[in-house]
């Protein structure tokens, strides 16, 4: 599946930004997850929904981040609230098959002042 991920920015620490993920092929019956990858670090899990619709969170986004999903558009998103600068990285949308994941090119969020 083709993932295309859109919304990134420069934001302000304390700002908001609203990540979408468009899929190329019908997501209903998968999981669907965001990543991320900060300069010299790993690919972290950032939030993942079910496809029933329940989510996951890494515990360092918890209470700012929401992830959604509208299966009739095929499409995933994230809302970053109260952003920080430590939620610096590249944003990837993953679509979930039971042993392996499709990813999509990266949308780059940066929070500077």
């Amino acid at each position: 599946v083709q993932l295309q991920a859109s919304g990134g920015g420069l934001v302000q620490p304390g700002g908001s930004l609203r990540l979408s993920c468009a899929a190329s092929r019908n997501i209903f019956g998968y999981a669907m997850a965001w990543y991320r990858q900060a300069p010299g670090k790993q690919r972290e899990l950032v939030a993942d929904i079910s496809s029933g619709g329940r989510t996951n969170y890494a515990d360092s986004v918890k209470g700012r981040f929401t992830i959604s999903r509208d299966n009739a558009k095929n499409m995933v998103y994230l809302q970053m609230n109260s952003l920080k600068p430590e939620d610096t990285a590249v944003y990837y949308c993953a679509f979930l098959y039971p042993l392996r994941a499709d990813w999509g090119q990266g949308t780059l969020v940066t929070v500077s002042s």
